[in-house]
């Protein structure tokens, strides 16, 4: 027990003894504190608005990849390179989230990464050149890539007992934006006139606006609500933390990042190609973004059913296996009869593509603590993210080689089969922590 001499100087100690920087820092809660339902309100809102700029940059681009291409000069193999960016981006630049979280902030980090996007958008149409649009939207990308790999951390810190209804919050608003954009951005670019340019740049605006809600965040420092702070040594410093866990050696994690990296495969040539082969097969511009927005719109009810599902079982490996058998359908439909059956296999696919929610609820639950789902889930975007640069790319080399869909299509499908070992390896019952 401290004695009385303790007590009275630690009484004493108070708002007089604070330093400037913590008198002009916003009170947001501490270790043990409850925050304030404003807060959390805020922070609903913040989550919600930047989940909805994930995706745009990349769906309004593929509505438009052929004004692009004609507008840039652009080969079909290049234009693989550019439907391939997004993965390697969030592969390069996921890998530094946590590291800027710890420096910054997670609140922080979400905020320069939604000013990044709205700046990539707003400088890529006009920058007159293919490496130019490329490096814009690596910009925008790399916003777009921290973001990601903080999403779920921010979940877990915040709402610690609602991780299922938040992840499915933040997905269907994430599955909502991914839709619109491809919905609306040719008839948008239409209504402008017919300028490719400016229909992508549109997108900065809602992106400039998800900058607001973060910025009162920028300053929060303070450990995940409910959990300890470090403990000073006796030297007065906090003592040194607990060994990182090793999370190479989880199979979990492995099969969890294997999961995550088939998944944004078929994610990403489904927005990056989907619309050209339904073009190639006869459907207009038009109707085309419309089935792309019907692929992506799927995921708007059903990105808030299955993590709410998901967290509710023990293990996962069921729902894997019933998204992955529509993918099959789908892309079976996609080979035999593209433009006959062309609403059937968007909406199949589009059940496919909610594989991506599924993982990032897998992620909150197969580790104990914020610290590991804060390394589980830079580790398995970030390997994910690199398992899934080649697919796009390929896929611009098969249909520019052979000629049409058919290779394609194929390999498409194909690759739905390792998915669903790999997702009912994540799948199981236990957590990185029992493995490492």
């Amino acid at each position: 027990m401290p004695d009385d001499e303790t007590q009275t100087s630690t009484l004493k100690s108070g708002p007089a003894t604070r330093t400037a920087h913590e008198l002009r820092a916003p009170r947001l809660p501490g270790a043990g504190d409850t925050p304030a339902p404003w807060l959390l309100r805020l922070i609903a809102v913040g989550l919600v608005l930047a989940a909805l700029n994930l995706r745009p940059a990349i769906t309004s681009l593929g509505a438009l990849l052929e004004e692009v291409r004609e507008g840039l000069h652009m080969s079909g193999s290049v234009a693989g390179v550019l439907t391939s960016v997004p993965p390697l981006c969030f592969a390069v630049f996921g890998v530094m989230a946590p590291r800027l979280a710890r420096r910054f902030g997670a609140g922080t980090v979400v905020c320069a990464g939604m000013a990044a996007i709205a700046a990539g958008l707003v400088i890529r149409p006009y920058i007159g050149s293919t490496a130019g649009f490329l490096a814009a939207s690596a910009l925008a990308l790399m916003g777009i890539a921290v973001s990601n790999i903080l999403m779920p951390v921010i979940v877990k810190r915040w709402f610690p007992d609602r991780v299922g209804t938040m992840t499915g919050l933040y997905s269907m608003a994430l599955a909502l934006g991914t839709a619109l954009a491809a919905a609306v951005t040719v008839p948008v670019t239409g209504a402008l006139g017919g300028d490719w340019q400016a229909g992508l740049v549109v997108w900065a605006a809602p992106a400039a606006l998800a900058v607001l809600p973060w910025i009162v965040l920028v300053r929060d420092r303070t450990p995940a609500p409910g959990q300890p702070a470090p403990a000073p040594s006796a030297s007065g410093r906090a003592a040194p933390e607990a060994p990182a866990l090793r999370i190479t050696r989880s199979r979990t994690a492995w099969g969890l990042a294997c999961f995550f990296g088939l998944q944004a495969t078929a994610a990403y040539i489904t927005m990056g190609w989907m619309p050209q082969i339904f073009r190639d097969a006869g459907v207009s511009a038009g109707t085309a973004g419309l089935l792309l927005a019907v692929t992506m719109a799927m995921g708007v009810p059903l990105a808030f059913v299955i993590p709410r599902v998901a967290s509710r079982l023990k293990q996962q490996g069921p729902i894997v296996v019933v998204l992955g058998l529509c993918g099959l359908i789908g892309y079976g439909g996609l080979y035999l009869a593209p433009a006959a059956g062309a609403w059937a296999w968007a909406l199949l696919l589009g059940v496919a593509n909610c594989a991506f929610p599924l993982a990032l609820t897998m992620i909150g639950m197969r580790a104990r603590s914020g610290a590991g789902v804060v390394r589980l889930s830079a580790f398995a975007q970030s390997a994910g993210y690199l398992i899934s640069i080649p697919g796009p790319l390929l896929v611009g080399v098969l249909y520019q080689h052979s000629g049409g869909w058919g290779l394609p299509i194929a390999l498409m499908a194909g690759l739905m089969i390792p998915q669903m070992v790999a997702g009912i390896l994540a799948g199981r019952d236990r957590t990185i922590e029992d493995e490492c």
